[in-house]
């Protein structure tokens, strides 16, 4: 068996001395896509940031594929095939998505030679973005955007993708367009992904494992067809 994809054990984190996460320990197995829900200040995205290393835990440990980064940052994680979907999408507004994508692409250390394949990839992926990739970023709908913040992980061709609430903003005929190509990575590539979503119905459709999360700690972890009862997934919450 494989080792798993990302395995955190423990992991303590907050700010200004108040703690958020609260010795969590998270396993994503390789391929597997895990679906992330809880309610707003739960601790979700503060989760994200740290397994990236935008936020340094005072506890805990990570290991990636069974090892432990050497140092725990976003340049360690990305060379180690973690990318990141920020919430907000966090596109640069002035520059044009051919920019955003060559920048991202020099900052991956990828070569000039083999960018145009890398492009092309995600091209194939998220074909909408052909039809806006010379505009500015800051003229994009919400949509386009995201679709521009994901493509932009994807030219790393990473192994562990996590996203932060893709959907927000989105129609959900739009989310739907979006997260099934992305899901779709799963059976092309191996990837895994953590999704940190609250369109559950969307989201519980292409999961294989649901972990709710409640004030910094795991209160339910299980399939996604044990929380059917709109009920009982209220009651978590």
């Amino acid at each position: 068996m494989s080792a798993p994809a990302l395995q955190a054990t423990g992991l303590t984190a907050g700010f200004g001395g108040r703690d958020v996460l609260q010795d969590v320990s998270l396993t994503l197995n390789d391929g597997e896509i895990l679906c992330l829900i809880g309610h707003n200040g739960a601790g979700k995205s503060t989760l994200l940031r740290v397994l990236f290393g935008l936020h340094r835990p005072s506890a805990g440990t990570l290991r990636v594929f069974g090892q432990q980064p050497a140092q725990h940052n976003p340049a360690t994680m990305g060379a180690a095939g973690v990318a990141l979907v920020p919430e907000g999408r966090g596109v640069f507004p002035d520059l044009t998505v051919e920019e955003i994508f060559g920048l991202a692409l020099w900052s991956a250390g990828v070569p000039k030679s083999g960018q145009r394949e890398r492009i092309d990839d995600v091209l194939d992926v998220l074909p909408r973005i052909k039809e806006f990739r010379t505009r500015r970023a800051g003229t994009l709908s919400g949509g386009q955007q995201q679709m521009v913040s994901i493509g932009r992980a994807l030219l790393t061709r990473p192994r562990v993708l996590l996203l932060d609430e893709p959907s927000i903003g989105l129609a959900p005929k739009l989310f739907q367009d979006l997260i099934r190509p992305i899901a779709a990575l799963r059976q092309a590539r191996g990837m895994s992904i953590l999704l940190v979503e609250q369109n559950v119905r969307e989201a519980f459709a292409i999961s294989d494992r649901v972990l709710v999360m409640r004030s910094g700690r795991f209160i339910f972890e299980g399939a996604p067809s044990e929380l059917d009862d709109h009920a009982k997934l209220m009651e978590l919450f």
